[in-house]
Order: C-alpha cells, then structure tokens, then sequence
C-alpha cells in the first residue's frame, strides 16, 4: 500500500485522490434522490457529512466513503406514494432503520456474528435483494418512455443512456470502469440536450450560493417541513435493513482483503454499523435518503492503493461545499426523466441479478425442495402485489417478501 488508513498525502496528490472519490460515488448519490423527487443538495451534503460521522464512529480507522442507497428506493418510493408525496413515513422508515443499525451494532458487540448467518441465510437474502430490483423495473420502463405513445425522442435517450453506460462497464479501462453512472448520465444529458429535451430554466433561476434544501421533521421558517410517522408505510421500510446490513459486512470484508487489515475485527463490526446507521439516520432526518457504504469507492482504493482516512475526508468535506452552491444543484436537476429511465433499466437489473449472485457465489442447492419453496414464495409474494394487515402493521412488497423468508428458513426442515 503507498497510503495506509492512518497516512496523509501531501496536499496536492490527496486533493487530486479526494475528487477520484468524489467522481465515484457522484452518479449513484445524485440518481437515488433524483428518482424519489429528493433535494439532490441534501443528498449531496448527506453523504459528505455521514462520512464524517463514520470516520467519527470508526476513530478514523477505516476508509470508507458513504452515499445514498439504492437498496431503499423501492421502499421508500412506496411510502411517498402512499402517503400522496408526502415524504413523513419514508423519512421516518429510514430514520427508523439507522436506529435498527445501532441495535444490531450493540447485539454484534455482545454475541458476535453468528446469529446474523442463522437468521439471515443466502436463500433469504438473494430472493430479497431480487425483489427489490423487479420491484422497481415498472418505474424505469415508465421513465424510459417504452410505453405505447411514447416519445420517440425520450426513448433514443433512455436507449442511449443503458448503452453507454452498459458499454463503460464492459469495455471501459482504469478509473473509467468505476464511474459508469456519472459518464452514462453526462452521454445521455448531452443527447438530450440536443434532441431539445433539457430546461435551463431552473439554472437561470437559482442562486450561486444558498443552504441545502433540508427537510426537517418540524415546522421552520427557511426549511419545508414533515411529520415523523410511525404507520405501516413507515414500518414497511424496516425490512431492508435486513439486506443493507449484509452488504455492509459484505463491502467491508472486501475493503479488509484489499487494504489487508480485519475492519471487521478493528475497530470492529460494532462500529462500523453504528457509523452507518447513525449516519443514515441523521440524513433522513434533514431530509435525505439512507445512506450506505460505496462499492465504487472500494473500488479506487483498489485501483489507487490509497487507503487514506483523510482523502476521504476531504472527499467529504468537498461534496457538503459542492451542495451549498445553488445553480449547480439546479444543473443536475435539470437531467431529463429519459435519462434516468435509461439508467434505472440498468441499475435495477443490477440490483436483482445480484441477488442472482448471491444464491450461486453461496453455492445454494436447488435440488433441495425447502429452497424452492422459499424462493418461491418470497419472488410471487414480493412481486405479485401482496399485502397482510395485521392491524398495526401492513406488510407488502420487499418487507412481506423478508419476512417471509425468514420465517419459512426457520420452521422448514433442512
């Protein structure tokens, strides 16, 4: 390694190392609030300041930039639309969720980690992850425009946009292979631009400098405002924590393989879940979305050898800079509904197909009836738009899939 976790770059190679992170983790963390009709400054200004809080959490021991979550989408798109566009029960879900986070944190810290496997095998977790990418696949067809009577213009752009950035994740070399994102929606913005599809207006409109466009859960004078909400549509949201989680023990054991130091030992799983959940909770309290640990930037540091705290940490630092400077956030909220449908085919097909990946890297056996069953059943009652009200809690969706499958693995004998 040329950094450890622990080392500072002089000046100029670690700001040149901080924008790589920026660059990575940009396209992903402007795409999640720009899908749920989100301030994109308070997601932006989110993901640098739960950074901050992480490397609070984790004593500056692990480097890890953090950034809206993909994973939350379909959750919290539901608990909008549920709610008229009313953002209290999604935000309160997600708050909800980072408190789950610090539980299990306190639980790790007690029992270790054993019990996390028991409960929450592949077979449950790679049919949840699926559901959660299907789920949304109707939004990005919408998005895209391929519905009958659909503009001819919105669908070259979607079209586009899946190519170029599906081209960038197959043929791309370096640093270009970990921003697909940001060069796939920069390809399809230009392509909307000039097939007349893009308003400036909003630019023209906005200030050079102003706050983010914070969400708070009580009434202000400068900031909207909602209710915390603690009903089924907020409740529906708690499940993914289940997923979220693995993935963070999962990108943290990868991270740990590539720096060559057990994060997960020191400073300890505990941390870094309590780092993230805190993190998460906070940005869904100014009105951001969930926050999550960043595949791309384990990435650079792979690619760089670069494992600074501090890059990232100015990585972070910059990014809450970038969200007070008003008509650049409004540029990006400029980006047509097209481009977004092109990214999102893509993106939710990730998403499931790495539900896919995970059943077949845990080698999980098919020829066994009880995982059938509790595929199956999770898949049709994810997707086919079921719903059990119990009465104080409704269930649907990704959160009737979860619980699903954690009861059938349980009672189903091996």
């Amino acid at each position: 390694m040329l950094f450890q976790p622990e080392d500072t770059p002089p000046i100029g190679q670690g700001l040149v190392m901080s924008f790589q992170h920026i660059f990575a983790m940009f396209g992903a963390t402007i795409l999640v609030p720009l899908l749920l009709g989100m301030p994109v400054s308070v997601a932006l200004f989110c993901s640098g300041l739960g950074t901050l809080i992480y490397q609070f959490a984790t004593k500056s021991q692990v480097p890890v930039y953090l950034g809206s979550s993909f994973a939350f989408i379909a959750a919290m798109k539901y608990a909008i639309e549920q709610m008229g566009g009313d953002p209290s029960a999604a935000q309160t879900g997600v708050i909800m969720t980072g408190i789950i986070y610090v539980i299990v944190a306190l639980f790790v810290k007690a029992l270790g980690t054993k019990w996390i496997d028991y409960i929450l095998p592949p077979i449950v977790i790679g049919p949840m992850i699926i559901v959660i990418g299907l789920g949304l696949a109707s939004s990005a067809v919408s998005n895209a425009d391929f519905i009958e009577g659909g503009d001819w213009r919105n669908m070259v752009v979607a079209a586009a946009t899946f190519l170029i950035c599906a081209f960038v994740n197959t043929r791309g070399k370096g640093f270009m292979r970990i921003i697909p994102f940001l060069i796939g929606i920069f390809g399809g913005y230009i392509i909307a631009l000039v097939l007349g599809l893009v308003d400036f207006t909003p630019v023209i409109e906005a200030p050079w400098l102003q706050l983010p466009e914070f969400y708070l859960p009580f009434a202000t004078e400068h900031f909207n405002s909602y209710q915390l909400y603690f009903g089924p549509e907020a409740m529906a949201i708690l499940p993914v924590a289940i997923v979220t989680i693995s993935e963070h023990i999962g990108d943290h054991t990868v991270l740990s393989e590539i720096v060559g130091r057990p994060f997960l030992k020191q400073p300890g799983l505990h941390r870094t879940l309590i780092g993230d959940g805190v993190a998460t909770a906070v940005s869904a309290f100014l009105g951001g979305p969930a926050n999550t640990t960043y595949g791309e930037n384990t990435g650079v540091i792979g690619m760089t050898k670069n494992a600074s705290v501090s890059i990232l940490r100015n990585a972070a630092i910059i990014a809450m800079f970038l969200a007070c400077f008003g008509k650049f956030t409004a540029l990006i909220t400029t980006i047509p509904n097209a481009v977004l449908g092109g990214m999102s085919i893509l993106l939710y097909g990730v998403i499931a197909s790495n539900g896919l990946k995970v059943l077949i890297e845990r080698q999980v056996d098919f020829n066994q009836v009880r995982n059938l069953i509790i595929t199956s059943a999770m898949l049709v009652l994810g997707l086919g738009g079921a719903v059990l009200d119990i009465g104080v809690v409704t269930f649907s969706g990704t959160a009737l899939a979860a619980m699903t499958g954690i009861i059938l693995n349980l009672i189903l004998p091996e």
